[in-house]
């Protein structure tokens, strides 16, 4: 991060030192431009990059107007929820995605789950095709048609019909790590999905780390592990549907012992 946006990140928290809103705006236009870079992984290469990009700055127009100065925080940890949210809203706007391919997503994710627990470890992309009664380059074919399958909307997930008319991207952002987990996820959930994480295969398992946890874009974990962009891309799609499967496996699972 620049010396400019650090300081930007501070000012606007000192009562009386504001900077200008048009000067904040384009220190962090940079910002833009990478969350929308990492998130590339989720859109298919028909999307336009340009209207990400609008998107996000959209965005960031919409979180210097509405930044607590009085908050706890950082301009630019707010931004980047404001940021995201936005790209994500034009995501799911655009909603491009067959409902014929979401069938055939849960479908693969279904193959996944019943394969491994019948193996006793993560099927190979051999198996799976053989499994869906395809071609492995038709399987191939269909991963990189399920690209976006894995985002996750917290407004869908959550649920905000109580009294507070505090968005869930508001909650998030004026909340440290811990608050985070507790208010928007379950411990239990955490639970679950991190195991699920560690059951995946080792590549996937180091993609989602990679992406998640270090926060790198597509490129630069491809540099890092020596792979094109679109085996990272593929990588965390497989992983994505594993992890869905797991996750849905589980909390019924649960839903019916309870």
């Amino acid at each position: 991060m620049n010396l400019a946006m650090e300081r930007s990140e501070k000012s606007p928290s000192k009562k009386g030192s504001r900077i200008p809103r048009e000067e904040l705006i384009l220190t962090h236009l940079p910002l833009v431009h990478y969350i929308v870079e990492r998130m590339l992984i989720y859109t298919p290469p028909t999307l336009d990059k340009e209207d990400l990009i609008e998107a996000g700055i959209m965005g960031l127009i919409d979180a210097v107007d509405k930044f607590d100065p009085q908050r706890n925080i950082s301009f630019a940890t707010y931004a980047k929820f404001r940021i995201k949210g936005a790209i994500l809203d034009q995501l799911r706007n655009l909603d491009w995605m067959p409902k014929l391919l979401r069938q055939k997503a849960r479908e693969l994710e279904r193959v996944f789950l019943e394969l491994e627990q019948k193996l006793g470890h993560p099927p190979s992309d051999e198996t799976v095709s053989e499994a869906l009664g395809i071609s492995l380059e038709e399987y191939y074919q269909l991963i990189h048609q399920l690209k976006g399958i894995g985002m996750i909307y917290l407004d869908d997930l959550i649920d905000t019909t109580g009294e507070s008319n505090t968005s869930v991207l508001d909650r998030i952002a004026y909340s440290d790590d811990e608050e985070i987990l507790e208010s928007v996820f379950s411990k239990e959930l955490i639970s679950i999905l991190a195991k699920a994480i560690e059951q995946l295969p080792e590549r996937e398992k180091l993609v989602i780390s990679l992406y998640y946890f270090d926060e790198f874009t597509i490129r630069e974990i491809g540099e890092i592990l020596g792979l094109a962009k679109s085996t990272v891309s593929e990588l965390h799609t497989k992983a994505l549907l594993r992890l869905r499967a797991k996750l849905r496996y589980t909390l019924k699972k649960e839903d019916r012992c309870g």
